[in-house]
């Protein structure tokens, strides 16, 4: 069976395709196909407070396509969310209302601590040792969610206003930076040892740009050096040289940072890079309701 998922960010929209098939009794996820968009709503709302008309006309263009590929897949069953630009934009509940007469597709806004739990309900500590906690960061162009995992459940959850395009517009405040430091030392202080897993496109990238293949983790000191790399390139010559996309060349920087930021305040070595996110955790849950008998979206 065939689950899609829409994840409506805010610096690009997604549209996963899953295939969940089971063995021995345990479902088994494989990734079909995967469409990216990049609007950047957060380029409005971060400045404006709100969507512009010209990016709602591209993102209800944009889901007016996903809605067909979603019926010529015949999936069955669907879910979509909209993240940090669509909650923090002050006629976010009007645009959705018209993405539905428009598209027919049927949008939540999720708040960070649902975002975060979406996220970690992937499932990914159960691949890596029960033994070790583990802090589940989830980096968005609007914020980053942080999930605490230990001893076999989650202790901590929080989600911040801190993201690739708010920083790239000068738009993070000073005291949300700073609280997210201190709920970091705060809730971390005596675990150990502690390790990251990373979540979103740009830890991906960058996982991908250090080459490593024997290992599906990065220390923080092979961060920070891809970090400093990726700071000696202009905006062009990380397109050109590196093969970015031109809405991830910039982006990737302060999502580096970010890593950086939370590991250092969390006494973390290593984060471990699975390549997954949102999309897939949509999945997940929508294969969890579909087992429930319960009412799940289609088109």
């Amino acid at each position: 069976m065939v689950f899609a998922a829409i994840d409506i960010g805010s610096n690009a929209m997604r549209l996963l395709f899953c295939r969940v098939y089971e063995v021995d009794g345990k479902p088994q996820f494989s990734k079909e196909e995967l469409f990216r968009m990049p609007i950047r709503l957060g380029e409005d709302v971060f400045i404006d407070g709100r969507i512009s008309e010209t990016k709602a006309q591209r993102l209800i263009t944009s889901l007016r396509g996903f809605s067909e590929l979603i019926k010529a897949y015949g999936v069955v069953g669907y879910r979509a969310v909209a993240t940090s630009a669509m909650r923090d934009a002050t006629n976010g509940a009007e645009i959705i209302d018209l993405v539905r007469k428009e598209t027919g597709i049927v949008v939540e806004i999720i708040d960070g601590k649902n975002e975060a739990a979406l996220v970690f309900s992937n499932h990914i500590e159960e691949l890596l040792n029960p033994k070790h906690a583990y802090l589940y960061i989830d980096v968005g162009g609007g914020s980053t969610e942080l999930t605490l995992y230990f001893d076999n459940k989650v202790i901590a959850a929080r989600s911040f206003n801190i993201g690739t395009v708010r920083m790239l517009l000068d738009k993070v405040e000073k005291d949300e930076m700073e609280e997210m430091k201190a709920w970091l030392k705060r809730n971390t202080v005596g675990i150990h040892p502690l390790n990251a897993i990373g979540s979103g496109g740009n830890i991906n990238k960058i996982f991908k740009l250090s080459g490593k293949k024997e290992t599906k983790h990065l220390s923080y000191e092979r961060l920070k050096g891809i970090y400093e790399m990726l700071c000696a390139y202009t905006y062009k010559e990380r397109i050109e040289r590196l093969d970015l996309k031109p809405d991830r060349a910039d982006v990737i920087i302060p999502a580096a940072k970010i890593f950086l930021t939370v590991m250092k305040n969390a006494d973390i070595e290593k984060v471990f890079v699975p390549q997954v996110g949102l999309s897939d955790g949509l999945v997940h849950d929508l294969y969890e309701q579909y087992r429930k008998n319960e009412k799940i979206q289609t088109l």
